[in-house]
């Protein structure tokens, strides 16, 4: 006795015609999406009066590749801009934070979801609260702290306040709920104490939300700026975020420099870019993992 396949249903007549102009309004809207960023790449091609007469302009007069050389230090211009230094910091800071965090983060989480002791509601209530703080109300308390403590302009400054994040003990916590105890209960049996269940049997389990917290962190750290600005002052330990508000501000040079800010402004974005395309599959399976648990 053979089964039918049930019918497909008939759409109405008009339909067809919405669908594709609900496709038309969303390709309009990721195009429109989209021209910064191509005006961002074909202006640091663009001579200095060009971008200045025609800033819309979508194909350079004249290519050129000095705002880039520039940047990089091959130019003959008096007016260098340190951006190597910059970019150097920025690294630097950024996969010393987003270790830092990966590391702390998954073990609070995990210390949060699994481990019992007094007072675990009450801390879980103040990294909630602390998500709901304003990143700005705590500027001066942590150029306050920074300074009490000697760390006031230096690289420690910069990293330290940085290296554990709430959001990220709140992602893990969720995760971790999400995997069954009985997993964790069998490798007690076998022997594993609380670090080395946690280490060798949760964690590698955690990946998604691993690579998810990764790229948040890393994210953060790239693009910080208000940090940064109370946690230094001397132009050695700039990054790319200050560097590039202090270019844009004028401090590097009169004129509009539009070509050369928006190079700058290109690569900053690159790197971050870069990162969530390679991993975004993984990004989206680590943001919903914790949405259900077993």
């Amino acid at each position: 006795m053979t089964t039918k396949s049930p019918a497909r249903p008939v759409l109405p007549r008009f339909a067809r015609p919405l669908r594709w102009a609900g496709y038309a309004a969303v390709a309009a809207v990721g195009l429109l999406y989209l021209l910064p960023f191509v005006l961002q790449l074909v202006t640091g091609f663009k001579t200095d009066p060009d971008a200045a007469a025609h800033p819309l302009g979508l194909l350079p007069t004249t290519p050129t590749t000095a705002a880039y050389q520039r940047l990089f230090g091959l130019s003959d211009s008096a007016a260098g801009v340190p951006f190597l230094r910059w970019l150097s910091n920025s690294a630097f800071v950024a996969v010393v934070v987003t270790a830092g965090r990966v590391l702390f983060d998954a073990m609070a989480g995990y210390a949060l979801a699994r481990l019992r002791f007094r007072g675990r509601g009450v801390l879980f209530g103040f990294v909630i609260a602390v998500m709901a703080v304003p990143n700005v109300a705590l500027l001066i308390p942590r150029f306050l702290v920074l300074n009490t403590f000697g760390l006031f302009d230096t690289y420690s400054g910069m990293i330290l306040p940085l290296l554990v994040d709430a959001a990220g003990i709140f992602i893990m916590k969720q995760f971790f709920e999400s995997i069954p105890r009985e997993v964790e209960e069998a490798a007690r049996v076998d022997g594993a104490g609380v670090f080395r269940t946690f280490w060798s049997v949760v964690l590698p389990m955690a990946r998604p939300a691993l690579l998810t917290l990764t790229i948040l962190s890393f994210q953060g750290s790239w693009n910080e700026f208000t940090h940064f600005l109370v946690a230094t002052q001397s132009s050695r330990y700039e990054t790319l975020t200050v560097g590039l508000a202090r270019l844009v501000s004028g401090g590097l040079g009169g004129g509009t420099q539009y070509p050369l800010k928006l190079a700058a402004a290109l690569l900053a974005t690159l790197p971050v870019a870069a990162l969530f395309f390679c991993f975004q599959r993984y990004f989206v399976q680590g943001a919903n993992a914790g949405a259900v648990k077993e």
